[in-house]
């Protein structure tokens, strides 16, 4: 999830954290009773055939020929062709040497010997007796462990406690995405609602273990949350007047075919505020640390000024932000983009499109969630910065340490660096 940002601060009045308390936890609540209403008792079996038997196996040898003429390259056809020689690792066959076909058209796992692959097991439809082994795809179990080994390793190293939390935030997300928020649309609940009731889950679990329990991720929670609200409504009136269906991609008319009763509508609605909720973590907690920490560092600032320092901080994050934004979406539709450069239509047909407008419209979403969220969190920050503690801070301002003193005026009367030396100007100021 988000960034840390945050560094010890101030503890908040004993006033303050009544009304945080009274304000977070009827939410948390809320959304617990939501998760227990909206929770999928009866999800569907989604109909389809059995899957056929897979295995594990490495390739021993490879024998390449030409391959055969086909009506397309009458010169023959397209490679690679050829069989190669796998040792069964697992399965009925085990330990066995079986032959199979080369993979080959376009996707196909390109094999060499000793690749681990997986075998699949396909049956002649008009002899069952029949059966034959084929290379479906190569084996990534193990790769993906230490992928994960090195990640988490990271993460704690230069988090330390904090890293190790951040990981536990992010096996939570999953967590609720899975056994919540996927089984319940899968279930015909309708997916607005379940996203909004998992984000919110994800929120308040992931920024307190993260960040700690303190005003501060409080401020943050909230703004949060009103920019999700703020998200999924924006959402429901783009979605409208655009007038997109939620058919915009190959992937969700798929689904439509395996799951006809879903609602693609409101699952391009949940994608938005699932997807927002990364960033928008992110921007809340850097505006209430910002907040907390130009409190600390001068507490003459008054609840204006604090806003104004702070959501100039904010603009310089957003600018980043969007920009990040949008280079995320045009990297995860690098093939559509391509496709679009091939496109005899012309601009105007092409961007208003089903597929394409629906990119755009989660982008704007999702942007204008950002933006929202600065001027909201910062607000929060400021009162609860400056609730409880006057016109001006009580007592004196508390003096530097002796330590920093000391340096301080060594610094000052030690000789002076200069790159040329002339007899009129002195070579270290006066102590």
């Amino acid at each position: 999830m988000g960034h840390d940002h945050s560094s010890p601060a101030a503890p908040a009045s004993p006033r303050v954290r009544r009304i945080l308390i009274a304000t977070v936890v009827p939410l948390f609540v809320l959304s617990v009773i939501a998760a227990v209403v909206l929770w999928p008792r009866d999800a569907p079996e989604v109909p389809g055939g059995a899957d056929a038997p897979r295995y594990h196996g490495t390739v021993t040898r490879l024998v390449t020929e030409s391959c055969p003429p086909t009506p397309e390259a009458p010169e023959g056809g397209a490679g690679p062709c050829g069989t190669a020689t796998v040792s069964v690792d697992s399965g009925p066959d085990a330990g066995q040497q079986v032959e199979t076909p080369i993979p080959a058209g376009p996707g196909a796992p390109r094999v060499d010997v000793g690749d681990r692959v997986v075998l699949v097991v396909l049956t002649d439809p008009t002899d069952p007796s029949v059966s034959d082994y084929n290379i479906a795809a190569h084996q990534r179990g193990k790769p993906l462990i230490w992928l994960a080994l090195v990640f988490a390793v990271a993460i704690v190293a230069f988090g330390r406690w904090r890293g190790l939390a951040a990981l536990g935030g992010l096996v939570v997300s999953f967590g609720i995405l899975l056994t919540f928020v996927l089984p319940g649309i899968s279930a015909g609940q309708s997916p607005l609602p379940v996203a909004v009731t998992g984000a919110a889950l994800i929120m308040f679990v992931v920024l307190y273990l993260t960040h700690g329990v303190s005003a501060q991720t409080s401020v943050a929670v909230l703004g949060t949350l009103a920019s999700l609200v703020l998200t999924g409504i924006l959402g429901t009136l783009a979605t409208g007047l655009t007038h997109l269906t939620g058919y915009g991609s190959e992937d969700a008319t798929t689904l439509s075919m395996f799951q006809a009763d879903i609602d693609l509508h409101g699952l391009l609605l949940a994608g938005i505020i699932i997807g927002s909720l990364g960033v928008l973590d992110d921007v809340t907690v850097t505006q209430a640390a910002t907040v907390t920490e130009l409190a600390h560092a001068n507490p003459n600032l008054t609840r204006l000024q604090l806003y104004r320092a702070a959501t100039r901080v904010g603009r310089a994050h957003i600018a980043s932000t969007v920009n990040t934004i949008v280079l995320a979406y045009a990297g995860a539709s690098l093939p559509l983009l391509l496709l679009l450069t091939a496109d005899t239509r012309g601009m105007t047909e092409i961007l208003t499109s089903e597929f394409l407008a629906q990119e755009i419209v989660r982008s704007i979403v999702a942007t204008l969630g950002l933006i929202a969220a600065v001027p909201i969190t910062t607000g929060l920050a400021a009162l609860v910065t400056t609730a409880g503690r006057g016109r001006a801070p009580a007592g004196p301002r508390p003096p530097r340490p002796a330590g920093d003193r000391d340096e301080a005026l060594a610094a000052l009367s030690a000789p002076r660096a200069t790159t040329v030396e002339s007899a009129d100007r002195p070579t270290s100021w006066p102590g």
